[in-house]
């Protein structure tokens, strides 16, 4: 399959460019920019994109665009810092300006390109360098009222530089450059599809397990549903499926995992009832991380314990995906920051006895709905509220015991219901409704008055936000009365709770999930 290298300079936004060309159904690897030459040319690319940065070319010890790149004569385009970098390294001039651009710009086309359209757009810039001079055989291509040159081309040469960020939402015709610069410059075909997804995962998973007997973790999320069908349908009876019940998933979801996967997928599903183990190793443990460093092992010891009744398998199936190895900075995003870790990813334990099988690591959350569809998965689990792997343990914050779980359970349950009953438990194509909405119970109480009497009781928090994406979110904008619906029922139905908060904030600076 036809593949663009994106070579990430440390870019809070280099997965979006990734994000953007899987919109114009282009394959892209995403690697650190001092990957190993060797490891990064083994997929034979058709072209590079150099992503922005936080530095400037000549900082001491800044990155800089690798020799390989320059020297493939294959197509390259730099974004931002990966345009400066291109243009230090092809001997032209960075300098600072005392006019930083951040944010909002307008540019206009000044030489007809294959790269830009003519005319004037808006674009999103978040620069303090610019080009002064650029490299022999350059030539400016657009220009916007604070940059002579936001961006150039060497045409003959497919080489490109635009000092705006095209992956983000806030340039508005950033996805059509970047499939210009993939279909039309690179010459990539655009294949990257649910089929194409399936058919590949098919036959690496095959490569990767051969004959042997496969374990999947099922944890009843859209992630590990679709990684265990995908599974399944690439070795059928030697998967095995485990369902760990830990006590920590939603109202009746536990029951309703069962059957949806012995109903829908024909999969042999074995239940361990694990809540009691999970619930004396969390125990006076209110930190995140070693709240999500618990489960992820006691997960793991529970397969193992399933394991030892199906001959060992040495294959385990999980349901990782792009977002939680970008934010628990797993060993191939060594340069970036790490945001919290994933049970799947960061908080596996060091000695595991398996060899893991994660066919859905590389996609992001709309493309694995998609696949999931695409393996003809019924809508009820494809479109399942997204759900993380700890479970109940990071959106009860504090202490987890079995009554703040069970208090946090009915509160959610009755966000889900009336989001449901208002048709905004789904995000609509008008970009109404929620992507992901829940409860989080809070470690503090508040005081209260009810029947004329004094409480002091536990505060709920909502969360509901809209992305396509996951790796940012906005805040949804419920309507004010299904808000004063619910915290009106939350208050009067579920004891321990008198007081309801509204989060209000975006990914970033926050995420999602409070812990």
């Amino acid at each position: 399959m036809d593949t663009l290298i994106i070579l990430d300079f440390g870019s809070q936004f280099s997965q979006l460019i990734a994000r953007r060309l899987r919109e114009a159904n282009v394959y892209c690897e995403l690697y650190a920019f001092d990957t190993p030459a060797e490891q990064v040319q083994a997929h034979h690319p058709k072209g590079y994109i150099l992503s922005g940065g936080p530095n400037s070319v000549y900082d001491p010890g800044a990155p800089q665009a690798p020799a390989y790149v320059i020297e493939s004569g294959l197509p390259v385009l730099g974004i931002c810092y990966g345009m400066q970098a291109l243009t230090h390294a092809l001997g032209g001039v960075v300098a600072p300006h005392n006019r930083r651009e951040f944010g909002s710009a307008e540019i206009h086309t000044t030489t007809d390109n294959p790269l830009l359209p003519p005319g004037r757009q808006p674009v999103w810039m978040s620069h303090g360098d610019r080009i002064e001079t650029p490299p022999p055989g350059f030539v400016p291509l657009a220009a916007s009222g604070n940059s002579p040159i936001a961006a150039m081309g060497d045409v003959p040469n497919k080489r490109y530089g635009v000092q705006f960020h095209p992956e983000v939402r806030h340039t508005p015709g950033g996805l059509n450059i970047l499939r210009r610069f993939a279909v039309d410059i690179c010459g990539v075909t655009a294949d990257w599809t649910p089929e194409s997804v399936i058919e590949q995962a098919v036959s690496r998973i095959r490569a990767q397990v051969g004959d042997a007997t496969v374990l999947a973790a099922v944890s009843g999320g859209v992630d590990s549903s679709v990684a265990t069908a995908l599974v399944h349908r690439a070795v059928g009876d030697q998967l095995a499926a485990v369902f760990v019940d830990h006590g920590l998933l939603r109202q009746g979801e536990a029951e309703q995992v069962v059957r949806t996967f012995r109903e829908n997928l024909g999969v042999e599903l074995t239940l361990d009832e694990a809540a009691a183990d999970f619930f004396a190793h969390l125990k006076g443990v209110t930190d995140p991380e070693e709240k999500r460093r618990i489960v992820g092992e006691r997960f793991i010891r529970h397969f193992e314990q399933q394991a030892e009744g199906l001959g060992r398998p040495r294959f385990l199936v999980q349901g990782t995906i792009y977002p939680d190895v970008v934010e628990s900075r797993a060993p191939e995003r060594g340069h970036a920051q790490r945001i919290k870790t994933h049970h799947n990813v960061g908080g596996l334990p060091e000695d595991m006895q398996f060899e893991l099988v994660e066919p859905l690591r590389y996609l992001f959350k709309d493309e694995v709905r998609r696949v999931g569809e695409a393996l003809g998965l019924p809508s009820e689990m494809v479109w399942r509220q997204p759900f993380p792997g700890p479970g109940l343990a990071v959106r009860c914050l504090g202490e987890v015991t079995l009554e703040r779980v069970a208090r946090l359970q009915a509160a959610d349950a009755i966000l889900t219901r009336e989001l449901d009953a208002a048709g905004l438990l789904r995000l609509d194509d008008a970009g109404g409704g929620t992507s992901q909405a829940f409860v989080v119970l809070l470690p503090v109480k508040s005081v209260g008055v009810m029947g004329d009497g004094r409480t002091y009781q536990e505060v709920a928090a909502i969360r509901a936000v809209t992305t396509d994406d996951f790796m940012t979110a906005d805040w949804a904008r419920l309507p004010y009365d299904l808000l004063a619906r619910v915290a009106t029922i939350i208050v009067n139905e579920v004891p321990g709770i008198n007081r309801v908060v509204y989060d209000i904030t975006s990914k970033p600076p926050a995420t999602i999930e409070w812990e």
